[in-house]
């Protein structure tokens, strides 16, 4: 067990670094703040670089296994130790960890061997919160990975890995991608290319979710352009009541994917 090294002065390089990671200015490393992040990155096998304390943590079992783990542990005062959270009430745990891959093999190496024969492609999705939470619904039903466009948020952000509370540890993310250049992978692995878009006629009960799909969802604020319309297969959407023209992201990538979820578990008791 590493043991804790206290840190009293503001100015200290290792503070310094930790508030440039949270800050997004490391790319190399990520910003884990929060018990139960800390758990989910130990449960993942996290590279820990370093861990902060505050003075008196109250879990001196999660300090403790975290200090079996992590290269460096430091103490900190609570003024100190505020000065690089990123949440106002924090917990007084922070991590600082190596970045996950997040190239293309890692989702080369998973379609045809996922529980749902599913590859996301999240297209400028700018909001953190919202790509974060598409994240843990998408390791929720067991998609092969996600693709996340240029002009996106970031995926490893402190706002958006909260979100995602652990999903961006353990899912086979492609981050940073031209759309066009995901659609013409996924062809080339048989994936037909479905969107979710308002306007479609055909909803995504009546789409077959057995077969596998890039399933892709546009911005939150301007959709899909006709382009990327243009080299899709099958465009799909939810039906809604009482004059609601759409619903959160989130939502929707929730209610498409356990509809699938649903579909190819029912498909597998049929054939058992």
């Amino acid at each position: 067990m590493r043991e804790r090294e206290r840190i009293s002065s503001r100015d200290n390089r290792r503070l310094s670094n930790a508030r440039a990671v949270r800050d997004g200015r490391v790319k190399a490393h990520i910003f884990i703040e929060g018990k139960r992040l800390a758990e989910e990155a130990l449960r993942s096998g996290l590279g820990i670089d370093e861990c902060f304390l505050v003075e008196g943590f109250s879990d001196g079992e999660l300090g403790n296994r975290v200090a079996r783990h992590a290269d460096h542990v430091f103490e900190l005062p609570p003024k100190l130790f505020h000065s690089i959270a990123d949440t106002e009430r924090s917990q007084g745990i922070v991590l600082i960890a190596a970045r996950p891959d997040s190239s293309r093999k890692r989702i080369d190496s998973k379609v045809g061997a996922s529980s749902l024969p599913i590859v996301i492609i999240l297209k400028e999705i700018n909001n953190p919160a919202n790509l974060g939470a598409i994240l843990r619904t998408a390791e929720a039903a067991g998609v092969a990975g996600v693709v996340v466009s240029k002009n996106s948020a970031d995926v490893f952000s402190a706002k958006a890995l909260r979100s995602a509370m652990g999903a961006s540890f353990r899912l086979a993310i492609w981050d940073g991608v031209n759309v066009a250049e995901a659609f013409d992978w996924g062809k080339s692995h048989g994936l037909r290319v479905t969107a979710a878009d308002t306007s479609a006629a055909k909803s995504y009960l009546e789409t077959d979710w057995t077969i596998p799909r890039i399933l892709v969802f546009g911005s939150e604020a301007h959709g899909l352009n006709p382009d990327d319309l243009a080299r899709v297969d099958d465009r799909v959407t939810i039906p809604l009541e009482n004059n609601v023209d759409s619903l959160n992201l989130a939502v929707s990538a929730g209610t498409l994917l356990f509809e699938a979820k649903r579909q190819n578990e029912s498909a597998i008791r049929i054939e058992d």
